[in-house]
């Protein structure tokens, strides 16, 4: 008897496991829309995190800066820095790579193990160069940064509207805590 359930108990299976399969498609995400044009010299330099939703390497990290430099083969040489859990913490260093993806220089790839190039897209950049939204097409991580250690809090609501409208749960955002001398404060 138990033979003959085998084969209709392997197509149930099968059928149930396509079914389940088909229910876990998820809608299509629309496009993580980027900055027309991003001036690549111009946005070489430190960028501090102001706000983000944390990589599993950043969760608690104070004093949070993202630094790029141009070099020579195009590529961008990037030092992430901060303190892990406190002020005093220890200096935790990141060294990952990013590639420029399109003419806007707008997407980026962002290597720090190899052959895995992260999505790393400029959504926000303000006329000044001073203030932007790094985000991912997935929205699971997005960096609110500036090249402050601090900004209005104006300009921190606008810059949140701007990742909710980017289709963000903004709940999970989280202030980057930032305390430097008085020099680094603009």
């Amino acid at each position: 008897m138990l033979q003959r359930l085998k084969p209709l108990l392997a197509t149930l299976g099968l059928s149930g496991l396509v079914g389940l399969l088909a229910g876990c498609q998820s809608s299509p995400v629309a496009p993580m829309p980027t900055v027309p044009q991003v001036d690549l010299p111009r946005f070489m330099g430190d960028w501090y995190v102001i706000a983000n939703i944390p990589t599993f390497i950043e969760r608690g990290a104070h004093n949070a800066v993202e630094s790029y430099r141009l070099d020579t083969d195009g590529t961008i040489a990037t030092t992430f820095r901060f303190r892990a859990d406190a002020f005093d913490g220890p200096e935790k260093v990141y060294n990952p790579r990013g590639f420029v993806l399109d003419a806007s220089n707008a997407l980026w790839g962002m290597r720090f193990v190899w052959p895995i190039k992260a999505d790393y897209r400029i959504t926000y950049l303000d006329a000044n160069y001073s203030q932007t939204v790094i985000a991912r097409q997935a929205r699971d991580y997005v960096w609110i940064m500036a090249r402050t250690p601090s900004i209005s809090e104006a300009d921190y609501a606008t810059l949140v509207r701007h990742v909710t409208e980017l289709g963000y749960d903004v709940n999970r955002l989280q202030k980057v805590p930032q305390r430097w001398p008085a020099a680094k404060e603009q």
